[in-house]
């Protein structure tokens, strides 16, 4: 038992509570041990089956996970406001930080002329009777996802707080606790976060440079998975964007499932270099999932979401008795951005360069000898054999980047590269840092 915190209770609730408000405190560090099943039951002198039920309570709740032999721990990002700073490991000073994984704020289209323009058209304060999902957005989400091949033309489409606020509503109107979902593997850190939180069980699917693995993807639907999360493009860790002939060999399999929830994700939206390649509508319920945040800002938060009328009508019904709806503000601003041409060309820029800063990077590394990944998006994805050597080597030559802890479920080892902030003078120096590093972690030949 950690040293630094005492478990307590006599009962399977009392229990669970001291080992949450421990994790919550940041006693037990992430990916700590707990004492066995048994240890923990004769320290507190209560039956083991008490100590399961408390465990098991905690890993329906995402903050405890179970790994095999090596026991129970708490899991890297559980499912607690953890009372520190963040639960990635801290940048030092002088550290480039390319771990992050978020946009550059220095291309994000500057917000001030639309909130005007939208402070001045709004009028008089909404009332919860007129604050709706405005149909004006509506009008023009439509027509710019068919511009892009996505078949929405007889699809019901509403507005949600993001794209995890989207996929959450459509797992929870769709699953019950313990279903299984097939999602990438490597994938979104926060959606595996999701599923634990829901107590969903997570099925991987294994990722290649075209997306989702086919045979990984029927060995998942073989083993039950009732839903599947598909990244259209831009996936994140790898980069990996559904090709045309991968859509088509994805949708001829799933149609043999009927029954199973099948969501797009294509956060990066306008920010992605080349078109999306939509699975669906194949099953008997799907969503696509248009994100604004990745190309208007993070602090935006709101998504279109696009489906068949029933699953977005059930959706529109959770709302209805939780948030309510999205704020017209926000939906106003997204429209407005919509519709100023010079938006669109700052964020086409920003999807250039975002393009040119992964395929330097990546090329580069290839040069190097060393196997990398990123075909869109603004993270590039390197095999290591060790992720924690690789992340330290790093740190050392001056750069943070993300273990690929965060992403894998099955998945082999890896680092995960932001390059939304890199300039073009400074992508040979990373590549050879990272060069450096994969190599002295063991992989591949040493730098000449």
């Amino acid at each position: 038992m950690a040293a630094q915190y005492q478990v307590s209770g006599d009962s399977a609730a009392e229990i669970s509570a001291s080992i949450e408000a421990g994790v919550l405190r940041g006693d037990w560090v992430t990916g700590a041990a707990l004492p066995s099943v048994r240890v923990l039951a004769g320290a507190l002198h209560v039956s083991p089956a008490t100590v399961a039920k408390a465990y098991q309570e905690l890993r329906h709740r995402g903050v405890l996970e179970t790994e095999g032999r090596k026991g129970t721990r708490v899991r890297s990002r559980p499912s607690v406001a953890v009372l520190r700073a963040d639960l990635a490991p801290p940048v030092p000073p002088g550290v480039r930080d390319l771990s992050s994984g978020e946009p550059d704020v220095r291309l994000l289209p500057a917000l001030g002329p639309s909130l005007a323009a939208v402070a001045a058209e709004t009028g008089n304060p909404m009332g919860y009777a007129t604050a709706v999902t405005m149909p004006e957005l509506i009008d023009a989400a439509r027509p710019r996802l068919l511009a892009e091949g996505i078949p929405v033309a007889d699809a019901a489409i509403t507005v949600t707080a993001g794209a995890l606020d989207s996929i959450e509503r459509l797992l929870n109107t769709h699953l019950r606790p313990g279903d299984a979902v097939a999602v990438e593997d490597p994938g979104w850190a926060n959606l595996i976060d999701l599923l634990a939180a829901l107590d969903l069980r997570p099925i991987p699917v294994a990722v290649d440079e075209q997306g989702m693995d086919p045979g990984a993807l029927a060995d998942a639907l073989r083993s039950g998975a009732r839903a599947v999360v598909v990244t259209v493009r831009a996936q994140n860790p790898t980069g990996a964007a559904v090709s045309e002939s991968r859509a088509a060999a994805l949708r001829e399999l799933l149609s043999g499932h009927p029954d199973v929830l099948v969501i797009e994700d294509d956060h990066a939206a306008e920010l992605a270099d080349r078109p999306p390649h939509c699975i669906g509508p194949v099953t008997r319920s799907w969503a696509f999932v248009r994100s604004a945040s990745k190309p208007f800002g993070p602090d935006l938060r709101i998504a279109v979401l696009a489906g068949d009328e029933t699953t977005v009508s059930r959706v529109v019904g959770r709302m209805r008795i939780g948030m309510g709806w999205v704020s017209t503000t926000a939906q106003r601003l997204l429209l407005r951005l919509w519709q100023d041409p010079q938006v669109t060309d700052l964020v086409a820029e920003a999807a250039r360069a975002y393009a040119r800063r992964r395929d330097g990077l990546r090329d580069a590394l290839r040069a190097q000898g060393v196997l990398a990944f990123g075909e869109t998006g603004i993270n590039v994805w390197v095999p290591v054999p060790d992720e924690a050597r690789a992340v330290a080597a790093l740190r050392d030559l001056g750069y943070a980047v993300a273990p690929g802890s965060l992403f894998r479920i099955r998945s082999e080892p890896g680092i995960r590269i932001t390059v939304s902030t890199l300039t073009d003078e400074e992508v040979p120096i990373l590549a050879w840092a990272v060069a450096t590093a994969v190599h002295a972690a063991g992989f591949g030949p040493p730098i000449r």
